[in-house]
């Protein structure tokens, strides 16, 4: 299960997972979008199921993880990769609606995956949960109060599952990307004096650098990494 997977890095994952061998369900908001990534899959001859899911509601996670379970026998993997940054304000200026937003996004879309996932994930062997995070969850950054707030939750989030799940042989990570290239991304360095682009000791990377950390945690034993906050960060986080 890889939700997020519309676009960019969940994208990204989905189609270098399928080409592993996985069968992979695609899990968005936008219809058309997962479809083409199941689309994607299918022409490089791997195993795809576009399922339209919201994160944020429970019912809509239940009911996708149910569809996953039943199409693919069983979900080994959970990549809780949906996320978004939905305002860019201090916490003066800031709009509450906005916080709840970002928050039920980023930190409650998580927590209803990996609690519908669990009962799953129990019934296979050396199965992982990867959380995308960011490393403004680990360091803060003025006028992202909401998106720093609520990475700094999943990165707390992630080591809790990790202490719950040990006794059941389940890894619970976090995929630290830093700046990644996306259209959306391009846009808003190109606006930002200083961006990441004139910083030498950072490196911009595509979605597929990404996916290349995301297929190594696959590769480890059901005994761990686990807890762990991965980065492909040059500078500290």
């Amino acid at each position: 299960m890889v939700t997020g997977a519309a676009r960019s890095i969940g994208n990204a994952i989905a189609i270098a997972y399928a080409g592993e061998g996985a069968s992979v369900c695609c899990a968005a908001r936008t219809e058309a979008e997962i479809d083409e990534t199941e689309s994607e899959i299918e022409r490089l001859d791997g195993r795809g199921l576009a399922v339209q899911t919201d994160v944020t509601q429970f019912e809509s996670v239940r009911r996708a993880f149910e569809v996953a379970a039943d199409s693919l026998v069983g979900v080994d993997i959970l990549v809780a990769n949906a996320s978004g940054n939905l305002d860019r304000s201090r916490v003066e200026d800031g709009d509450p609606a906005d916080w709840v937003a970002t928050l039920e996004l980023n930190l409650t879309g998580v927590n209803h995956c990996a609690k519908v996932a669990i009962p799953y994930l129990k019934q296979r062997c050396n199965e992982k949960i990867i959380a995308t995070g960011s490393d403004i969850g680990h360091q803060g950054s003025a006028d992202k109060t909401e998106y720093a707030s609520s990475n700094a939750g999943l990165w707390m989030l992630t080591w809790v599952l990790a202490q719950e799940l040990w006794e059941y042989n389940i890894s619970v990570n976090e995929l630290v990307p830093g700046p990644v290239l996306t259209e959306r991304m391009r846009e808003a360095y190109a606006r930002r004096e200083g961006s990441v682009f004139n910083i030498e000791s950072e490196w911009v990377k595509g979605p597929e650098d990404v996916a290349q950390l995301a297929l190594f945690l696959l590769t480890q034993s059901d005994k761990g990494p686990t807890a762990q906050s991965l980065s492909l960060m040059r500078r500290d986080t």
